[in-house]
């Protein structure tokens, strides 16, 4: 007979999987898997695109620790979100605006969208996507131009006011001047970003996807989002293209703007994406569908930030209706408590 007595039993709350996952741990792996596209950044823009980052990821640690500290709450600045937010904050800016706005910026992501509503898991947007519509508002004139990456460096401190502009393939399709684009960029240069002007970590592709694939092993994010969206744009801007053929447009879409970086870095973050599989879907295509829609009838030549802030709202109804029926619960009781 058992002795019950003597058994070492543990009662836990669930759930009761272990994992030696952490939150600094998956941090730490999209730091990583953005180190291509800072890379090519920096080869493309010169040292200016590292420092710009360094200045960001340091401004968004020292506002979460200022915030906490003064708020007396425990210090979170070990679990490197904010490393994560000034990184992508700096790379869906333009390379040569001034270090003192992205301060700003990151004072808005990480204080206004993120601390204020409870810290990391807690909050409705994504940071880094909210502070740069917040600074694409407040500076409008810096944050569309664009460095032009062959015409020199752009000088590490002082004024940036004599850094050579230029518009941005996208910004060029937007005017109706596909041909240009097609004569100045070839699909070489739009998939490896070589020559290509735009925010900093969004021009190179294949470093984004070498960044994905990184991901994908290490099962940080799933594919569905960004499969889900891009394949969207994809099909939309073949089915409806403007200017060119099909294809033309398609690719010269997908490849310029943000959208590899926005499917892969920005729509899985996983407070203001859905849990389910299924809602997953639905949120890529959507995220898809929002950006094709400003880029077509919107005055913004881009759509990305826009289309995923959009679809962060639309996540908690996503979520109540794609979760899936608990054991033993009947098709009436999931209708009457989907009701309440």
């Amino acid at each position: 007979m058992t002795d019950y007595k003597n058994l070492k039993l543990i009662a836990t709350s669930s759930p009761h999987i272990r994992s030696h996952e952490t939150t600094r741990s998956i941090m730490l792996d999209v730091i990583i898997a953005m180190l291509p596209a800072l890379l090519f950044a920096c080869i493309s823009f010169g040292l200016r695109a590292l420092l710009l980052t360094a200045v960001s990821v340091v401004a968004c640690v020292f506002w979460e620790w200022l915030y906490r500290k003064l708020m007396k709450k425990p210090d979170s600045i070990g679990d490197l979100s904010a490393v994560v937010t000034g990184m992508l904050l700096a790379f869906v800016c333009p390379v040569q605006m001034d270090y003192w706005m992205i301060v700003i910026g990151d004072f808005f992501s990480i204080i206004v969208v993120k601390q204020l509503f409870g810290g990391i898991g807690k909050n409705f947007l994504n940071p880094a996507l909210a502070g740069r519509a917040m600074l694409v508002a407040s500076y409008a004139g810096t944050m569309t131009s664009w460095a032009d990456p062959t015409a020199g460096s752009i000088p590490l401190l002082g004024s940036t006011a004599d850094v050579v502009t230029t518009a941005t393939p996208l910004a060029m399709m937007k005017q109706g001047a596909f041909e240009e684009v097609l004569s100045t960029y070839d699909l070489t240069s739009m998939f490896t970003g070589t020559g290509l002007p735009g925010s900093m970590g969004e021009v190179s592709a294949v470093a984004l996807l070498v960044g994905f694939a990184y991901l994908l092993w290490r099962k940080v994010i799933g594919w569905q989002i960004p499969v889900c969206y891009i394949a969207t744009v994809a099909v939309l801007t073949f089915l409806f293209p403007t200017y060119g053929t099909g294809t033309q447009w398609m690719l010269y879409n997908v490849l310029g703007g943000g959208l590899f970086l926005g499917a892969i870095f920005m729509a899985t973050d996983y407070t203001t994406s859905p849990v389910t599989k299924k809602g997953q879907v639905i949120y890529g295509i959507g995220c898809g569908v929002f950006t094709v829609l400003i880029r077509y009838f919107g005055s913004y030549n881009e759509g990305v930030c826009y289309s995923i802030m959009v679809m962060n709202l639309l996540v908690p109804l996503i979520d109540k209706y794609t979760k899936p029926t608990r054991f033993g619960v009947v098709k009436s009781e999931k209708k009457e408590a989907a009701a309440k």
